[in-house]
């Protein structure tokens, strides 16, 4: 291509060194673009200034100093350089004729490019004036008046001679600029159109039927009735006459014969009255629409969930205060008729419980179980998980450094992180190597496990993006969603992920808020949070049949000064949604991790931000619940 290139561009000036004009053309930075040898001969151009890229102003600066212009003091010159460079970048088209300083006479041509800058051709006229000249010699043959129109008409044919040539110069470039703009239309995704007043095309990008199927491409001269079919007309009649009457309009309509849906604007042309006219443009949005569609429909059952999540509040409370009035019946001495009504209410209440929860789960994932965990028994099942899936020749290590004392974490989610990184570290070892797994705490804040490897290590666009969904280094054999599975079910524990490279390999590091979780089955003075009456109410009397003392809080404020100034208190229980601006996980958040062990409740949805941030932090009781419930809650049974 370049070889080809190089010969068309010497084919182009070998072309140009043969005709007898002098020709240059700059660009619109006033840089040559090329010159033909004749203007190099005429002016004695230096070969520096015939160089494409040579500088217009410098050019100008030679044929001044070539006497070109006749006598020149050396304070004028810059003046006028800049005089010629200011004209030359407001160029315009001009022809005049000129004479030079060894007395012959030039014609000067130029016309402006499209892209920017000018071309110029220099025609040596001298003959010519010579010839006027001559004729003038001879005015007593001939009239003075006869003189003056040869030499005006001489004039006018040299400048008509020019004007032909930009009005060629101008068709050219508009034939090309229509060559565009059709290959434009016709390229669009959409058919664009004019219907006359008789109803019938006389324009079209011929992309009919690539938006309506089955339709004719070529239907300039076409009715649109035929075009379109009965049906289809029909649709769209209404708006198309009112565009006939001058009022534009933009609609969709179902196309049934090709199943498409199709949106049309119609627009009035500037023609007025019974001329006028008017253009279409009509696309097809069925995937659009579709989308639209289910989206409007996923809206629908956003709004179906809030709704849902509201209504489940309050039923779940209600569903709670039936719960505790029936458990209190069941103590009292009742006639077996009663007590078999009893039991058939809590049955009915716990099956209310069970569909309220099916609801919530139609959306979203899951949120966090916070459990009771004691972390030596974990990494050793871990371990017993793990090395089943190892050869022989990577060995996995367990380094525990946690103390005895049981934390608050889902070991479901962990267990789920830690396999996906011990899985990800004995690919990277490639069949042999080391796996060691380190648990401790950090600064009393932080519960970290490391998984590191003597592997291969991170590259440096994994160090960056192994955290990305779908990023993966194993080729098509790799998802690259484990790293990203891991790093979400942390964050959603309120943790972080660090991912590195050691001296020997690559490093995982979890961190999850740190949460000692109470097993003491001794009863204490527990701090109830609830803002319902009724419920708060209930709740105290399932707490005080227990055997805990109880002191009560309706709010976040309440709630912290009774923390601060009451000595004694062992058990924290409240509700995520509590009158004024604070919630029950605003509570949790604030607590220290050697706080006392803390509880959530609440009627929300699974689903919701803020039972997902509360599970996080605490373990949380869905409403309603009922004595037995609340008992296995707070004591782990």
């Amino acid at each position: 291509m370049e070889a080809y290139s190089a010969t068309s561009q010497a084919m182009t000036i070998a072309g140009l060194n043969l005709i007898k004009q002098a020709l240059s053309i700059y660009d619109s930075d006033l840089k040559l673009v090329v010159a033909n040898a004749r203007f190099h001969e005429m002016f004695s151009i230096p070969d520096g200034l015939m160089r494409p890229g040579a500088s217009f102003a410098e050019t100008i600066r030679f044929l001044i100093a070539n006497g070109e212009y006749g006598e020149m003091a050396k304070d004028e010159i810059d003046a006028f350089v800049q005089d010629r460079v200011d004209r030359a970048l407001a160029f315009e088209a001009h022809y005049f004729e000129r004479q030079r300083a060894d007395g012959r006479w030039i014609s000067v041509e130029g016309s402006p490019l499209p892209e920017g800058g000018w071309v110029a051709v220099y025609t040596d006229i001298t003959s010519v004036k010579r010839q006027e000249a001559l004729l003038r010699s001879r005015s007593e043959e001939l009239s003075d008046q006869l003189l003056q129109y040869s030499e005006e008409l001489a004039a006018t044919n040299r400048a008509l001679e020019s004007t032909v040539t930009a009005l060629e110069e101008t068709k050219r470039q508009l034939i090309a600029s229509e060559a565009r703009t059709r290959l434009t239309a016709e390229m669009m995704p959409a058919h664009i159109a004019h219907v006359g007043p008789d109803r019938h095309y006389t324009y079209s990008n011929r992309r009919l039927s690539s938006v309506m199927p089955g339709r004719p491409s070529n239907i300039v001269g076409k009715h649109i009735r035929e075009t379109l079919g009965e049906q289809a007309f029909l649709a769209i009649k209404p708006h198309l006459e009112g565009a006939f009457t001058g009022k534009p309009s933009v609609f969709e309509f179902t196309d049934h014969a090709s199943t498409r849906r199709i949106r049309v604007a119609f627009t009035p042309d500037g023609e007025k009255g019974a001329r006028r006219g008017v253009y279409i443009l009509s696309m097809d949005i069925t995937e659009e629409t579709q989308t639209r569609v289910a989206l409007q429909h996923t809206r629908r059952r956003e709004i179906a969930a809030q709704m849902t999540s509201g209504l489940a509040h309050d039923f779940s409370n209600l569903l709670t205060i039936i719960l505790g009035m029936q458990s209190k019946l069941q103590k009292m001495p009742l006639a077996d008729e009663a007590s078999e009504l009893v039991k058939a209410t809590l049955g009915a209440a716990n099956r209310g419980g069970t569909l309220l929860n099916r609801i919530a789960d139609m959306t979203g994932h899951r949120a966090p179980e916070m459990q009771a965990t004691h972390m030596g028994p974990f990494l050793a099942d871990l371990q017993t998980l793990a090395n089943p899936t190892l050869p022989d020749d990577i060995i996995l290590s367990v380094d525990n450094a946690i103390p005895e004392a049981p934390l608050l974490v889902d070991p479901g989610m962990l267990q789920d992180s830690l396999v996906n990184l011990i899985l990800n570290a004995r690919d990277a070892c490639s069949g042999a190597g080391a796996i060691m797994v380190e648990a401790r705490l950090v600064k009393d804040t932080w519960l970290q496990i490391k998984v590191c490897d003597t592997g291969t290590g991170f590259s440096d666009e994994a160090l960056t993006r192994a955290l990305d969904p779908f990023f993966t280094t194993k080729g098509g054999e790799g998802s690259g969603l484990g790293l990203a599975m891991v790093y979400d079910m942390t964050k959603l524990a309120g943790g972080e992920v660090r991912i590195e490279n050691t001296d020997i390999g690559g490093c995982v590091t979890l961190r999850l808020p740190l949460r000692f979780a109470g097993l003491d089955d001794k009863p204490g003075l527990v701090l109830l949070v609830e803002d319902s009456p009724d419920l708060r109410g209930l709740i105290r009397d399932m707490l005080t049949d227990m055997g805990h003392s109880v002191i009560e809080a309706t709010g976040v404020d309440e709630a912290r000064t009774l923390l601060n100034e009451v000595p004694g208190i062992s058990l924290l229980l409240s509700d995520i949604s509590l009158e004024g601006d604070d919630t029950g996980v605003d509570l949790i958040r604030g607590l220290p991790a050697e706080a006392v062990p803390s509880f959530l409740m609440t009627s929300l949805p699974q689903t919701h931000p803020l039972y997902i941030e509360g599970a996080a932090r605490a373990p949380v009781l869905s409403k309603p619940f009922g004595a037995e419930q609340l008992d296995a809650f707070l004591h782990a049974r």
